[in-house]
C-alpha cells in the first residue's frame, strides 16, 4: 500500500510539473511576442519619424517646387498647384498668407524637428513638427518662438506622402471657391463692358477692360450689387505690343443676377460726365465714396491694376505680347522677363 501511494503521488507531481512548464513556456512566448511587437512598433515609429523629417524638406513654403510633386499626395498637390500657380491676383497678393506655411514673410529659414508621430491607422499618420526660424548664416532669431505644426501623412503605393499641413488644404479649397466665384463675377462684368460699352468706342482688334471693384455685397440669393471703377480699352496688336486705340472710364453701380453660379449684368447706373460728376458719384457710391475716389484719382494704382489684368489676359489667351502702349506714351512692359 505504501508503494502504491508513492507511485500515485509521483504521477501527480509529474503532471503538475508538465502543466507548470507549459504555463511557463506560454508566458515566455507571450512576453517574447510582446517584446517583438514593441520592437516592431518602435522601429515603425522611428521609420515614420525619419520619413516625416524627409518630407519636411518639401513643405511648399512660399513656393511649390516641381520636385515636391512626388512627396505630396496627388490631390494635395493639385490643390496647391491651383493655389500657387493658377489663381488670378485681383489685388497684389491678396491671398499671400496662404503661401506662408511656416516662415511667414520675414525672410528666415525654417529649422524642423520631428517631435513625434502618431499612426492613426494603416495608411494615415500625423507628425508633430516643431519649427524655429534661423537666418541664412545658420544663427537663430532670438525673437522667434518655437512653433508647433501638424504634418498629415498618407501611405500611397507603399510610400508615406504629405496629404495636409495644419489643415491648410481646407483653407486653400475655401479660397479657391471664393476666387472662382469672384472670377465668374468679373467675367460677367467684363463681357458686359466689352459687348455693351465697348461698342461706343473706335474698335481695335481686342477689347480688354480694367476692373477695380470698390465694393460688392450680395443682398439676397439672386441680386448682387457691385460698385466699380472700370476702364474700357481697345487695342491693336503690333509686334509684341498692345497699342491702345481708344478707351474711357465708366464708374458706377453694376446690378448682377446670379443663378447656379452664373452671373449676368442686368443694369449699370453710371456717374455722369461734366459738372455733375462728383454729385452723382457721391450719390451712387454713398459710404464707399472715399474708397472710390482714392482708387479713381490714383493713376499709379490704376496702371498697376491694368498691368496685372493685362498680364492675366495675355497668359489666359496665350498671346505673344510683352508690352502695352498708350498714344503719345512709351511702351510699358507687362511682365519682367528673365
Amino acid at each position: 500500500m505504501v508503494k502504491s501511494n508513492y507511485k500515485l503521488d509521483f504521477e501527480k507531481y509529474t503532471v503538475f510539473v508538465k502543466i507548470k512548464n507549459t504555463i511557463y513556456m506560454k508566458k515566455t512566448l507571450l512576453l517574447l511576442a510582446a517584446a517583438l511587437l514593441m520592437t516592431a512598433c518602435g522601429n515603425q515609429e522611428a521609420q515614420l519619424k525619419e520619413r516625416a523629417a524627409e518630407l519636411c524638406r518639401y513643405i511648399p513654403d512660399h513656393e511649390l517646387r516641381e520636385e515636391s510633386r512626388e512627396y505630396l499626395t496627388e490631390d494635395f498637390y493639385c490643390v496647391l498647384d491651383t493655389m500657387f500657380n493658377h489663381l488670378p491676383e485681383f489685388e497684389a497678393m491678396d491671398h499671400e498668407w496662404l503661401h506662408y506655411f511656416v516662415t511667414g514673410n520675414g525672410g528666415t529659414i525654417a529649422d524642423f524637428d520631428v517631435v513625434g508621430v502618431e499612426q492613426t491607422d494603416k495608411t494615415h499618420a500625423v507628425a508633430t513638427i516643431s519649427v524655429r526660424q534661423k537666418w541664412e548664416d545658420g544663427s537663430f532669431d532670438p525673437n522667434t518662438d518655437v512653433e508647433e505644426h501638424k504634418l498629415v501623412m498618407e501611405k500611397v503605393g507603399g510610400k508615406w506622402l504629405i496629404s495636409d499641413f495644419d489643415e491648410h488644404k481646407a483653407d486653400c479649397l475655401r479660397h479657391i471657391a471664393i476666387a472662382r466665384d469672384e472670377q465668374a463675377k468679373r467675367d460677367a462684368i467684363s463681357d458686359y463692358l466689352v459687348n455693351e460699352i465697348g461698342k461706343q468706342y473706335q474698335k481695335g482688334e481686342i477689347c480688354i477692360p480694367t476692373l477695380m471693384l470698390v465694393a460688392s455685397e450680395q443682398a439676397d440669393s439672386d441680386y448682387v450689387p457691385v460698385l466699380c471703377d472700370c476702364w474700357v480699352f481697345w487695342y491693336n496688336i503690333v509686334g509684341d505690343t498692345l497699342v491702345c486705340v481708344s478707351g474711357g472710364n465708366h464708374s458706377g453701380l453694376m446690378s448682377l443676377n446670379v443663378e447656379n453660379g452664373k452671373y449676368t449684368v442686368t443694369s449699370f447706373e453710371q456717374t455722369v460726365d461734366g459738372a455733375g460728376n462728383v454729385a452723382s458719384a457721391k450719390r451712387i457710391f454713398g459710404s464707399y465714396y472715399d474708397i472710390y475716389e482714392n482708387v479713381h484719382a490714383n493713376e499709379q494704382v490704376r496702371e498697376a491694376v491694368r498691368k496685372e489684368q493685362l498680364k492675366e489676359y495675355v497668359k489666359r489667351n496665350n498671346l505673344n505680347v510683352h508690352y502695352y502702349q498708350d498714344y503719345g506714351w512709351p511702351a510699358v512692359e507687362i511682365e519682367k522677363r528673365d
